[in-house]
């Protein structure tokens, strides 16, 4: 089964989308299986991240940010505004696809992780993620 999952952003961080994921999960009736996912953006991107504690995800935007800072002078792609390359090179250092196996009808993810969707842009918009579920 292949779906499209749109995630709506209001600015540049992670967002938990395992509770949707989770939601497509319980409604295609699996017992067991592969959840892939695939971001369709190069600005974005997805991670398998501590739940818990906000401040490990705040530490991780924080640590991103400052090692691709916008405004760098090497920067030639610039058409979309100060973060538009500093997004690319984040989406490239991260994740497009991840995969989470199906146990038991749900998302085998350990006890504390999540899955995010990581913007990269400081502007809201949408994002679609497709999930492949075998």
């Amino acid at each position: 089964m292949i779906s499209t999952l749109s995630v709506e952003v209001e600015r540049q961080g992670l967002l938990d989308i395992s509770a949707a994921l989770n939601d497509v999960v319980r409604r295609a009736d699996l017992t067991e299986g592969l959840c892939t996912l695939f971001i369709q953006h190069t600005s974005a991107s997805l991670l398998i991240q501590e739940s818990y504690d906000p401040s490990a995800r705040r530490d991780l935007e924080n640590w991103l940010n400052r090692l691709v800072p916008e405004n760098d002078p090497l920067y030639t792609h610039t058409l979309e505004g100060a973060d538009d390359m500093p997004a690319h090179i984040k989406s490239a250092l991260t994740a497009s696809s991840v995969s989470i196996p199906i146990m038991a009808g749900q998302l085998a993810l350990g006890t504390w992780q999540g899955i995010y969707l990581w913007e990269h842009r400081h502007q809201p918009g949408r994002r679609r993620v497709i999930v492949h579920l075998t």
